[in-house]
């Protein structure tokens, strides 16, 4: 931990206390964990002892500059309909459109930039060596996260994408400079090791979105370490590590951030429930991108399934997506309003 920080003060105050890169060693050097290519073998092994390392400056000004663009027009569904928000009236700003949205999950069904980007090489060139030689993506998020907006409680990704390996990797793109002010990533450092999947439970925080939070591990909030990074960096993580984010504090910026989750080509994905003829030993989700090497289960093929869609954050209230109950309520809440935008689009027509 960089010894600019602070460790006897509490994560939730460090905003109201640091500037944005109070964090980061005062001699101008990077903090720990930070790597500029070449270095990968470096930041391979920092990664796998740490479960966490940063790319520092992986992309080009330019690439970030064209990533943030496109935020905007996915936001304002200027390339198709995600499902969870209309698109936006004719003179809303990009700032208007983009403040509408917490997540979009799966933008590369949306956006082939953001479908290229998943297999930057950037990316790629770490992957194959924190993963191995053959590598397959099969989630994208986008986290636009403007001024507050809440953050996300802590929580292991292999929780809510199992793999059978333990490959789990997400790679954490920054599009603006993420500060403590605005909502950055922090971590748990080493605490992928034992493996341990810690139990979850609903949370009543308005601090974090409507997710699961982890908890009963042997961690507290002093042991976390914020990660600030300028926009254009990477944030690699293990599937196991825990890690989490604050609400966006600041007055008007957003914390915009691309998100891919990969994963060995070797293994199965058993993500879904497989049909009654399949156990889920055999479970293999095959809605994926392959990113690096060969896919040896390529003889099943590629499937389209997933649709991009908008995460529920506390504003819209919460449904616990375990529960099948809550699940069929929400849908049919979802037609019913639904039915009424019909209707009023109809009524006005016929005037």
């Amino acid at each position: 931990m960089p010894q600019s920080i602070p460790k006897r003060l509490a994560p939730d105050h460090l905003a109201e206390q640091l500037r944005p890169f109070d964090t980061w060693p005062k001699d101008g050097s990077l903090p720990d964990g930070f790597f500029q290519s070449p270095v990968l073998a470096e930041a391979a092994a920092f990664h796998r002892e740490n479960g966490y390392v940063v790319l520092h400056a992986a992309l080009s000004n330019s690439e970030t500059e064209a990533l943030r663009i496109e935020t905007s027009r996915l936001c304002r569904n200027d390339n198709g309909l995600i499902d969870g928000i209309e698109p936006a009236s004719i003179g809303t700003s990009d700032t208007g459109a983009m403040t509408r949205v917490l997540c979009v999950h799966f933008p590369h069904k949306l956006s082939e930039l953001i479908n290229r980007t998943l297999s930057h090489s950037s990316i790629t060139d770490i992957l194959k060596l924190v993963i191995g030689p053959n590598v397959k993506c099969m989630q994208s998020m986008l986290f636009v996260k403007a001024a507050g907006k809440p953050g996300q409680a802590w929580h292991q990704d292999e929780d809510f994408i199992p793999t059978r390996d333990r490959s789990l990797t997400g790679a954490w793109i920054s599009l603006d400079d993420a500060t403590i002010k605005n909502g950055c990533l922090w971590v748990l450092p080493k605490s992928h090791q034992r493996g341990v999947l810690w139990p979850q439970r609903v949370h009543f925080d308005n601090r974090f979105d409507c997710t699961h939070e982890s908890w009963s591990f042997p961690w507290n909030d002093a042991d976390s370490v914020p990660i600030e990074v300028k926009a254009g960096s990477i944030v690699l993580f293990n599937g196991y590590l825990l890690h989490r984010s604050l609400p966006n504090t600041s007055h008007r910026s957003f914390r915009r951030a691309l998100v891919g989750h990969y994963m060995s080509a070797e293994s199965l994905l058993p993500w879904m429930k497989p049909d009654e003829r399949t156990s889920m030993a055999l479970a293999d989700y095959r809605d994926i991108v392959m990113v690096a090497g060969e896919d040896p289960y390529a003889y099943k093929g590629i499937e389209d399934v997933a649709k991009a869609f908008v995460r529920p954050d506390v504003q819209g209230g919460c449904v616990d997506w375990n529960d099948d109950e809550q699940k069929k309520k929400a849908a049919e809440h979802a037609r019913a309003i639904a039915e009424v935008k019909e209707q009023c689009a109809g009524s006005t027509q016929a005037k």
